[in-house]
């Protein structure tokens, strides 16, 4: 279930032609491409949203496509929409989730420009796509390839919420065994920390900041290993400062979680960045300033070694992700 193995996609990416109009095609560990327009780059990106909570549909349809802009240092200005259903789909439902969608895109500013919408034998429940795109001067292109050995790795926003939060939405008897009815109330109010657009918008103003790359499906494992990849460095992560909710470590003691599970737990919204050492201070004040949780967790080194160290004991970093959120909305205690 989502996404292919790296080795499956790079297979999948060699019949793809070239076009030196083309900055950065469709490549593994980037979530947006590239091409030249005018004298500026335009930054598209296309995400799929299916099985979310459908009084959320919209937005984070809307939300996925403008965080993955947002990410490489663009504001995300126009998208497109596709909105698709089985035949049984009543009309009432698809323009339910286009206000929502529709409510999305004013919000951060972003024009809807076309789509389309139907139903179709073959499928069993609505499924939407968005694309989003937005321009950035070339010097201020950030990309998952931009890291550099000596960067600090910030993480933005606790790993794992997206989990708890739609389990509160989708699960509420299970959530609030687990969590109680007030948590469970308020982790429902938090829907919005699954976009990156605000937060990554925020990390582009600053000439320090070198990649970023938000956790989402693979979490924090999959993130991590995919920017070092493209940036060729490796990095040391001190576990202990990762910022973990107790609602995230209440999954991971009812759930039995194993660590591997825990640093791969899908968590959307939260955003890794690597800050150089000059702009550390700055970074941070920036955050607070905006009331955003932002934590200092290791270092890029030039050394490629991915080095997970707790307990001042150093072990390597999982290579690949094991996420549980599949498991954790569906499955009974």
């Amino acid at each position: 279930m989502g996404k292919l193995s790296n080795e499956e996609l790079s297979k999948l990416l060699k019949c793809i032609g070239t076009d030196p109009r083309v900055i950065i095609p469709p490549r593994v560990g980037f979530d947006s491409g590239v091409h030249l327009i005018d004298d500026k780059y335009l930054v598209v990106s296309t995400d799929p949203c299916v099985n979310v909570p459908r009084d959320w549909f919209g937005w984070l349809l809307v939300n996925y496509a403008a965080s993955d802009v947002a990410l490489f240092g663009a504001e995300p200005e126009f998208c497109t929409i596709n909105l698709l259903g089985p035949p049984s789909m009543k009309a009432q439902t698809f323009h339910h989730i286009m206000k929502q969608a529709c409510q999305a895109a004013h919000d951060v500013e972003m024009a809807i420009v076309t789509g389309h919408t139907g139903t179709y034998y073959g499928l069993s429940t609505v499924v939407g796509a968005c694309t989003a795109y937005g321009t950035v001067d070339k010097s201020k292109l950030i990309t998952p390839g931009g890291a550099k050995p000596g960067d600090h790795v910030f993480c933005l926003k606790p790993l794992g919420q997206e989990v708890a939060i739609n389990l509160a939405l989708t699960r509420k008897v299970l959530a609030k065994k687990l969590f109680g009815s007030e948590k469970t109330q308020k982790l429902k109010e938090l829907v919005p920390m699954q976009s990156c657009v605000r937060e990554a918008l925020l990390l582009a103003k600053n000439c320090e900041v070198h990649a970023m790359h938000d956790a989402t499906e693979g979490g924090l494992t999959t993130a991590l290993n995919e920017i070092a990849e493209a940036s060729q460095v490796g990095f040391r992560i001190d576990f202990e400062k990762i910022p973990i909710s107790d609602e995230v470590q209440e999954l991971k003691r009812n759930f039995r979680l194993s660590e591997r599970q825990l640093l791969s737990i899908s968590s959307t919204g939260t955003i890794l960045g690597a800050v150089s050492p000059e702009g550390k201070e700055k970074v941070e004040a920036m955050m607070r300033q905006n009331k955003v949780q932002a934590n200092d967790i290791g270092i890029f080194t030039k050394d490629t070694r991915h080095i997970l160290t707790k307990n001042n004991k150093s072990k390597s970093f999982p290579t690949v992700a094991d996420d549980p959120y599949a498991r954790i909305l569906s499955e009974k205690l």
